[in-house]
């Protein structure tokens, strides 16, 4: 499964005597002028579509080394409880086999070349990807169409892999991060296709079949709901002749109905599983946040940056910028915390995830509370344009690499159906002020239902009246 938590760092203040100054504040200009040319200077992100709608989307930035993928415009939230982790068994059986390669042919062919294939499956997309040398990007786009349209799905096979996906389940019930994040899911789009897991249930799994799966090849692997993405070393001219050769007959008509994503209500509403045997109690807390092409999202994230993370382990402590952060460090409230904003085509969830002591769970949550109020109501403008130098540093370092950088495109092509240059990302958190955030957090946080998910010794967890009672300050 993708990983879905945003990466953050510390920041360490660092003060200058009066003689520095001068000096210190020309590197910065200087910084910042590199900074904003390395941003224009970013290799161009071309984008070509196909008769029957399938895209190809590449950045060519003339490594040695190549990743290409296949992003597709289905997941779990396409499924219904009958079929719940059939997008996740297909990927799966994506490596089993095709007309062309048997298991062991293709697992020999992408040893010999070097190369790395590997698949994922989230709510709303499921990728197919490689990475590879550059010379090898034919073979490895050739790969890549051979397994998504002529898998052979074999019933050994869907027999033998019943068993994995089972074991795969047991061991994400040991991940407790997971499965916080599932109960989250489950509480607050209840009755609905997001709450479901991406996995299914086991009576799901020990019933699928061959048709099944072919179903759902069927429904949703369509032209217009695929990019093809490459990053490194790839000749975009190069990669839409390959995409023409093996996608261009891939089916854009539908059998039945055309798919539509089905509206997912957020109910604000929680779930706790008690184990005092546990030695800590893993709690997120959440409200309602908004979809990918949201135009709250940015400020969004932004705030989120200012709650930030925090773990024990970590060296800063007094001094780092998140204000939540320096009280679990002063108070030891907790072991760890991470703000989250996770997001889908219309809706999100925008919260907190924390890991604390039994007698600490209710001083955490009030402390979590306090915080939120805190953004609707006093942020100030020197602690929104440090959050907004973390975020642009946080963005630009997930973008290291060919694999992530192709993630980023196959991603952005399915949620905005364009990838978003660096200088607009740049120009828009740019325009985002201390009025801004509060607003913002205003209207998504302020006095609305949350959903929380508890599971450990959880006992001191406040109830959700008391919890839900926490979403404003009453104010004279």
């Amino acid at each position: 499964m993708a990983s879905w938590l945003p990466r953050t760092s510390g920041i360490l203040s660092r003060f200058a005597t009066k003689s520095h100054a001068g000096r210190n504040a020309g590197s910065r200009l200087r910084s910042t002028q590199t900074a904003s040319e390395t941003l224009v200077n970013v290799p161009e992100t071309r984008v070509t579509t196909l008769n029957n709608g399938f895209r190809v989307s590449s950045e060519d930035s003339g490594i040695p080394t190549a990743t290409v993928g296949l992003w597709i415009d289905a997941g779990s939230r396409y499924e219904n409880a009958k079929n719940n982790g059939v997008a996740h068994y297909l990927e799966h059986m994506a490596f089993k086999g095709t007309s062309n390669r048997t298991q062991m042919e293709l697992e020999l062919e992408i040893e010999n070349m070097g190369a790395h294939l590997n698949a994922y499956t989230s709510r709303e997309q499921t990728v197919y990807y490689a990475k590879c040398f550059e010379s090898d990007v034919p073979r490895a786009v050739e790969i890549l169409a051979d397994i998504i349209q002529n898998s052979t799905l074999g019933e050994a096979e869907i027999e033998r892999e019943r068993g994995v996906i089972l074991r795969e389940m047991q061991e994400v019930e040991t991940n407790l991060q997971e499965v916080i994040f599932d109960h989250l899911h489950a509480t607050a789009y209840q009755g609905t296709p997001l709450g479901r897991t991406i996995l299914g249930p086991t009576e799901n799994i020990r019933s699928i079949n061959r048709d099944d799966l072919q179903n759902y090849i069927s429904t949703h692997y369509k032209g217009p709901r695929i990019v093809l993405s490459g990053a490194g070393g790839v000749n975009h001219d190069e990669l839409v002749k390959l995409a023409e050769k093996h996608f261009g007959n891939l089916g854009t008509e539908y059998e039945n109905e055309i798919p539509a994503l089905t509206p997912c209500r957020f109910t604000g509403s929680g779930i706790t599983v008690r184990d005092d045997k546990m030695p800590l109690a893993h709690i997120a807390l959440c409200v309602e946040g908004v979809g990918w092409a949201h135009p709250d999202n940015i400020p969004l994230m932004v705030a989120n940056t200012l709650i930030g993370s925090w773990d024990r382990s970590f060296g800063g402590g007094a001094n780092t910028s998140s204000r939540l952060a320096r009280v679990a460090y002063e108070d030891n409230i907790c072991h760890s915390f991470q703000a989250f904003n996770t997001c889908y085509t219309d809706t999100g969830l925008w919260g907190v995830y924390m890991v604390s002591d039994p007698l600490s769970v209710e001083d955490m949550v009030y402390h979590v509370q306090n915080q939120w109020m805190y953004l609707c109501t006093s942020v100030t403008e020197s602690e929104v344009a440090r959050a907004k130098n973390l975020l642009r540093t946080n963005m630009l370092l997930q973008l290291d690499g060919s694999t992530p950088i192709c993630e980023d495109i196959g991603r952005q092509m399915l949620c905005y159906g364009r990838r978003i240059p660096l200088p607009e990302l740049e120009a828009r958190i740019d325009s985002i002020s201390a009025k801004t955030i509060r607003d913002v957090c205003t209207r998504y946080i302020y006095d609305k239902c949350p959903a929380v998910a508890g599971v450990g010794p959880v006992e001191q967890l406040p109830d959700y009246n008391r919890i839900r009672a926490s979403m404003y300050w009453i104010r004279l």
